[in-house]
């Protein structure tokens, strides 16, 4: 069951002049050390921190408060799999706005993607909550697919 959607658009050149206008301190209150890693390790680092900066707008909205209550830029981080698939990391607050949102015996999923097109980043983030069942603890595999 989804229990929250959320999307942002946002301009990388707006992002650029940011970094450029605040650097560090910009930097250092929004992301997390391992995005700015991520990010500066790109060729365009600007469109980088753009997506990042759109999938914390956009899970902000998923979770239902925007970016308010207490929640923190920083409580939502954007890491990626080893295939490149990004995935969205709660902490703090936005990680007890999560807890608060998943009803009993289910488990919480919150799925993100990104994407850009200069000059715009695009985020989409989507919470999708699931019972807490016997099959549901079972590995996905092609004799035990994913229930619908």
């Amino acid at each position: 069951m989804i229990v929250g959607i959320g999307s942002d658009l946002a301009n990388i050149d707006r992002i650029a002049a940011t970094l450029l206008r605040f650097g560090d301190r910009f930097r250092n209150r929004v992301f997390t050390e391992q995005e700015q890693r991520r990010a500066e390790t790109r060729a365009h680092a600007p469109a980088t921190y753009a997506k990042r900066w759109a999938a914390k707008e956009a899970c902000s909205k998923a979770l239902g408060t925007g970016l308010r209550m207490g929640i923190a830029w920083r409580d939502m981080a954007v890491s990626n799999l080893h295939t490149g698939q990004p995935q969205m990391q709660l902490t703090g607050w936005a990680a007890g706005r999560l807890a608060a949102m998943t009803p009993p015996g289910h488990t919480a999923h919150v799925h993100v993607t990104l994407t850009d097109d200069h000059p715009w980043a695009q985020a989409f983030v989507v919470i999708e909550v699931r019972p807490l069942t016997a099959s549901a603890l079972l590995p996905i595999t092609p004799t035990n697919p994913q229930p619908a």
